[in-house]
């Protein structure tokens, strides 16, 4: 018997398998983690900028208050049988105890407002205050003992031997102690105390933080800034001279009136176009100021030694006894004076030099200015 063949019905296509992915899920972006401010890397200052600020202006409050201090001295000296001070001699004083009070009293604003033109104007001006400081300290420490004794002699002999009881050489001495050690305190610590707290490196980092605007001092270099202040400084000093006591020493003699007054406006406007020309950090402004230096050296010199300073006061109009009066001070006699006014201008003109390699040539002048080196 035949089998009979039934065909088998085709088994079904197996299925495809899911292929398997291999990539990982894809997880939200992370948030980013705020930033946190970095601390600054330099001690804050603002609170000793704050109270420097304050005595600044405290000593510029001092400064003022010698104003009219200065005037009733001159009015008590009017009653004196010398007809006492003309007003006109009172005016340099006056003006420079205000311009004393004026510059400190703004510095004190600008340091509590933390600024850094407060900053490196308080620095040239305490170094300007050290030098005349040290240099005031040694004149008295020589010459107050013989004024003294000069004086008290004076004394005595106006009022009678039996009406002056003499002074001993003991508390002249300790008088004399007194006024030179408070003397070096004012005109030596305080400077130095303010040079220390403001050249420090973290009191400049927070004048930069807290005042970010570049300001006028930060486009010369410190020391050369400090010549120019001068020399802008001495130009109004020339002209206030020049309008108040036209005495102007010139080679051997002293210019009076007209001549000596038209002498003191010429200087005032060389000083301040050398003030403007160091400034701007030009090499032909230095190379000027110290050519024109050695001349006003010798031009000192020579009037200082020769020429009659008595002589000069009298044909401003001074009367005989303001004559007698100033020629009984040790100090004006033998022309201490003058010639501390000239060891200070040869004190200046070694700092010309020393400043001069920020004048070497325009382009190493340029990367100083831009390095802003202080």
């Amino acid at each position: 018997m035949q089998d009979t063949f039934q065909p088998q019905p085709p088994e079904p296509a197996p299925e495809a398998e899911t292929p398997v992915s291999l990539t990982p899920p894809q997880l939200p972006p992370p948030q980013p983690i705020p930033a946190q401010p970095t601390p600054p890397a330099y001690r804050d200052r603002s609170t000793g900028l704050t109270i420097f600020g304050i005595l600044q202006i405290i000593l510029g409050l001092f400064a003022a208050m010698m104003i009219p201090l200065a005037m009733l001295g001159a009015f008590m000296a009017r009653l004196g049988p010398g007809g006492g001070i003309h007003p006109r001699q009172l005016l340099p004083s006056m003006a420079s105890y205000g311009s004393i009070a004026a510059i400190m009293i703004t510095l004190g604003i600008g340091s509590i407002r933390i600024r850094r033109w407060a900053r490196a104007l308080t620095l040239i001006g305490s170094w300007y205050w050290l030098i005349m400081g040290v240099l005031v300290t040694i004149l008295l420490t020589a010459m107050l003992p013989v004024v003294m004794r000069t004086g008290l002699a004076q004394a005595q002999r106006q009022a009678g031997d039996a009406a002056a009881a003499p002074i001993t050489t003991a508390v002249m001495a300790v008088v004399v102690t007194v006024i030179i050690v408070m003397s070096a305190i004012f005109l030596i610590v305080v400077p130095i105390a303010f040079l220390v707290f403001y050249s420090r490196q973290d009191v400049e980092q927070t004048c930069r933080h807290r005042d970010p605007v570049e300001r006028w001092t930060d486009r010369t270099p410190l020391p050369v800034l400090g010549a120019s202040v001068v020399l802008f400084l001495g130009s109004l000093y020339m002209v206030l001279m020049g309008a108040t006591t036209p005495l102007f020493p010139f080679f051997g003699r002293y210019l009076t009136g007209i001549p000596g007054a038209a002498c003191f406006l010429v200087l005032a406007a060389i000083d301040f176009y050398l003030a403007i020309a160091l400034f701007r950090l030009h090499a032909s402004g230095w190379w000027a100021a110290v050519l024109l230096s050695p001349i006003r050296l010798v031009s000192m010199a020579l009037t200082y030694g020769r020429a009659n300073l008595m002589d000069a006061y009298s044909r401003l109009g001074w009367s005989d006894a303001q004559l007698r009066m100033l020629n009984s001070n040790p100090m004006f006699r033998n022309h201490v004076i003058l010639w501390w006014s000239l060891i200070s201008l040869v004190i200046f003109f070694g700092y010309l030099l020393w400043i001069g390699r920020y004048f070497k040539t325009p382009g190493q002048a340029s990367a100083v200015a831009d390095a802003r080196m202080i």
